[in-house]
């Protein structure tokens, strides 16, 4: 029995597709509505002080750590600042990437590797950022390659433990349709594996892109005489509380920034997902 082209499953509509390609998108009302936590926070901490129930000594102002801000953009102090901390960012991002994909994809393929690597792998993963510090100043010097390498170690860990857990949990029914049509080890990889993993790889990146951007202040330690994270410690040493706030508030926004940018870019590889929820 043939089935008419112009059929359509149970509990749907011919329409349907086109009414949700139609549809508004929902991302200025997501923006308004992630914002307005924060925004509530700080009018309600600029409220506190202004009547006189808390003490901004401390915990500056929002207002003040505004015009921190717009004082050292004027300076041009900021831009330099954000633009040293963003290219170590960036290229230790780039480093931690390349290895971790790379190493997860090796270790999750191949099981003796991985029964040789991985325990070795997962201890180091376990060491703190900061305990690399003297280490690397020894080894590589403090100027900018001990930094970059540290981002790029922070980056490494959770993509490399995200892939090759994604890989070896791959179904095993499509590995065994692969092996019936005699795949090469490069079309199982790229015909079976590559999309199985690619959701998960993917949130891996960002969650790397999260820990480069925490690794960067242990980084900016090493004798940096740029970047947010010596900005941040010049607040601490100076004893200025609206520098320090200042320079979290840039973390901050730098950090949200790049994982949007990040995310939005990812979204376009995977259009072919019908998920419960559809990502922000």
């Amino acid at each position: 029995m043939s089935v008419g082209a112009d059929a359509t499953p149970a509990g749907t509509t011919a329409g349907a597709p086109a009414a949700a390609a139609r549809a508004p998108s929902r991302a200025p009302l997501g923006w308004l509505v992630g914002l307005a936590l924060p925004l509530s926070l700080a009018l309600g901490w600029e409220a506190a002080i202004a009547l006189k129930l808390a003490d901004g000594r401390l915990l500056p102002a929002p207002s003040q750590i505004v015009g921190a801000l717009m004082a050292l953009a004027r300076s041009g102090e900021l831009v330099d600042h954000v633009s040293a901390t963003l290219q170590r960012v960036t290229w230790g991002f780039l480093f931690g990437v390349a290895s971790g994909t790379l190493s997860g994809a090796i270790s999750g393929y191949f099981d003796g590797i991985r029964r040789v690597v991985d325990p070795t792998l997962q201890a180091l993963r376990n060491i703190p950022s900061i305990a690399w510090v003297p280490m690397f100043i020894l080894w590589f010097g403090i100027f900018e390659t001990s930094k970059i390498i540290l981002i790029a170690v922070g980056v490494f860990f959770p993509i490399y433990l995200a892939l090759s857990a994604a890989i070896r949990g791959v179904d095993r029914k499509l590995v065994d349709v692969g092996r019936i049509f005699r795949f090469s080890h490069r079309e199982m990889v790229t015909r079976i594996l590559l999309p199985a993993v690619l959701p998960t790889y993917l949130v891996a990146l960002r969650a790397g892109l999260g820990l480069g951007w925490m690794f960067v202040v242990a980084a900016e330690f090493m004798g940096a005489e740029q970047g947010l994270g010596f900005l941040l410690v010049d607040g601490q040493q100076t004893g200025r509380p609206t520098i320090i706030l200042a320079s979290i508030a840039a973390f901050a926004i730098l950090g949200k920034t790049t994982d949007w940018l990040l995310a939005a870019a990812s979204a376009r590889f995977l259009r072919w997902q019908d998920g419960f929820k559809r990502a922000d």
